[in-house]
């Protein structure tokens, strides 16, 4: 097939190199055309400690900081739709008339399908239907992805999720080291109930290991949002391999039958 374009849809900076680092690494090296659309500047974010100067706002960090990671992956297009953050699920902001969540999705979707049309774009990505962990921009991604998917003639579309099974299980296993870590003071995140979805709808496990240190070093370009003592970029090697190394796809309108084992490749 000719060169392909992958389009990945995200809802705040840092999103891109946390759920779908590696498979834009991984396709820029294979010589493809890897674009980067941002729903929001993130500026509800949580900055790091210190990272404000009296004055400063918070996305005046964090576009800047997304360039830089997007370099480090081998993006070759980068834009921001300009929605503002709505803030995690039941907080006031999510009933702010210009946040993301309050969006129009038709016209939020023409937008979005004007640059998959641009691109002629092979795929696209989003995240599951409940944006993975209930964010309401990230299930907002997933509702306007969808209909400029479908606008723009894109037949390809995969949503980012997290392997709730095998999440299940590790931390199951790790739950000695995570106290450890939590009495040192590393913030661990907690999962929720609503923390990606069970194997069996899951249709693609990307091996991603070889691109690993691209995808940490575009974490650690986030550094307002992700610092280098975090639970994420403060792992051993082995531990952030277990972690990162594989992402996570539900291949939409493409179901896995239940006898299939997981695909490991989209192209």
């Amino acid at each position: 097939m000719a060169v392909p374009a992958l389009v990945c849809f995200h809802a705040h900076p840092d999103d891109e190199a946390i759920a779908t680092g590696g498979l834009m690494a991984q396709t820029a090296a294979a010589g493809g055309r890897v674009v980067l659309v941002v729903a929001t500047k993130g500026e509800r974010g949580r900055p790091q400690p210190g990272v404000l100067a009296e004055g400063d706002a918070l996305w005046e960090h964090r576009i800047p900081e997304t360039f830089a990671a997007a370099e480090i992956l081998g993006v070759d297009r980068v834009e921001f739709l300009g929605y503002v953050d709505s803030g995690m699920m039941g907080e006031p902001t999510n009933a702010f008339p210009y946040c993301f969540w309050q969006a129009d999705v038709d016209r939020a979707a023409h937008r979005l399908a004007a640059i998959l049309t641009e691109e002629n774009a092979d795929v696209l990505t989003v995240y599951d239907d409940h944006g993975g962990y209930g964010h309401p921009d990230h299930i907002q991604v997933h509702r306007v992805g969808l209909r400029a998917a479908e606008m723009a003639g894109v037949s390809r579309v995969f949503q980012s999720t997290m392997n709730q099974t095998r999440i299940e299980a590790a931390l199951a296993e790790q739950s000695a080291a995570i106290e450890e870590a939590r009495a040192d003071g590393v913030d661990v995140p907690e999962p929720s109930s609503v923390f990606g979805k069970p194997e069996h709808e899951i249709t693609h496990g990307l091996d991603v290991s070889r691109y690993l240190a691209e995808k940490r070093a575009a974490m650690a370009a986030h550094s307002s949002q992700i610092s280098s003592d975090s639970w994420f970029l403060s792992m051993e090697d082995d531990m952030f391999a277990v972690a990162f190394g594989t992402e996570w796809y539900i291949e939409t309108g493409a179901p896995r039958p239940a006898s299939e084992a997981l695909r490991t490749s989209i192209w």
